[in-house]
């Protein structure tokens, strides 16, 4: 079976698009969307569409600036412009549109999806849940899906939440090693880490290396230099290398985080946020932890006694 961890595919965008799509009437609109009862797309708004399918965010931002100047109520090239900007990376500009494409139609449900995910990069956690939970408001049916709000409740210091939040993805997705290690990070912040150990979700198979191998270390059967072993093993071509490493030092990182050893996160956690870094959710998740960390040790440093 193949297995699809929280940030193994780049389904946040594709679910962009699929919305989009939806709402520029070019494909049947699926049951995970709302319906716009809008008439049929001006081709300058497909083009605008097609320019995010060529990988060409840049050029589907100038369209759909066009168009938004010239058809200021409507919300679809509001909600494409908001999505060009997200694939940029320039998540203020996405959110301003995001925002803007909400207020002309707050029932888009995906805009709070993607507006939630934009929070979380820009490390406005609480603001970020209040999204995902507006989608279930919208949705209720998406809840098991959302692991990405459980996230957000880790970093919003909501840990008995995050904890439900990942025993219900639990039930939609039982094969994935990060999932239970996120459940074990809001135990162990909620109580402690042997609790966090004794409820730790098994796993019987994740095929992703090194995954078992650090499910292993977060239930006390292994030890940190065991993960990043396991990442090495059997030749893999450099890309699949930088990606075990990546997983490996985000997870170690994780792992020191829980038992308080902010010197050794630091450490892993910069490494999976910078030499291996990814361009996926997970990725965003390893340059949000290393900034916190960064303010942490910035804190530290000034408050230091002076000589």
């Amino acid at each position: 079976m193949n297995v699809i961890g929280l940030g193994a595919s780049r389904l946040w965008f594709w679910t962009a698009w699929a919305g989009f799509s939806v709402l520029l009437g070019l494909v049947e609109c699926p049951k995970a969307f709302a319906q716009t009862g809008q008439p049929s797309a001006l081709p300058s708004l497909q083009e605008a569409d097609a320019a995010l399918k060529r990988h060409q965010p840049a050029e589907a931002v100038r369209i759909a600036t066009q168009l938004i100047h010239n058809t200021p109520k409507d919300h679809r090239p509001v909600f494409l412009r908001a999505t060009a900007y997200d694939m940029l990376h320039e998540y203020p500009k996405a959110l301003a549109d995001y925002t803007a494409g909400l207020q002309l139609d707050p029932k888009v449900a995906f805009g709070y999806q993607n507006r939630g995910a934009v929070y979380f990069r820009l490390s406005r956690f609480g603001e970020s849940v209040a999204d995902f939970d507006k989608l279930i408001e919208l949705l209720p049916s998406e809840a098991p899906q959302l692991w990405q709000r459980g996230i957000s409740l880790y970093y919003a210091g909501r840990y008995e939440d995050g904890r439900k939040q990942f025993e219900l993805h639990q039930t939609v997705n039982p094969y994935d090693v990060e999932n239970a290690v996120w459940h074990f990070l809001c135990v162990a912040r909620a109580s402690s880490i042997d609790k966090a150990r004794a409820a730790l979700i098994p796993i019987e198979r994740d095929a992703r290396v090194p995954m078992m191998k650090v499910h292993a270390l977060f239930a006390g059967r292994a030890k940190p230099e065991d993960v990043l072993v396991a990442a090495r093993a059997d030749q893999p071509s450099a890309a699949e290398l930088d990606n075990r490493l990546f997983y490996a030092h985000l997870y170690l990182g994780l792992y020191y985080d829980a038992l308080r050893d902010l010197q050794a996160a630091r450490e892993h956690i910069y490494k999976a946020a910078t030499d291996f870094k990814a361009d996926h959710y997970m990725g965003d998740v390893a340059r949000v932890h290393a900034q916190l960390l960064r303010q942490v040790n910035a804190t530290q440093e000034k408050t230091k006694p002076t000589r």
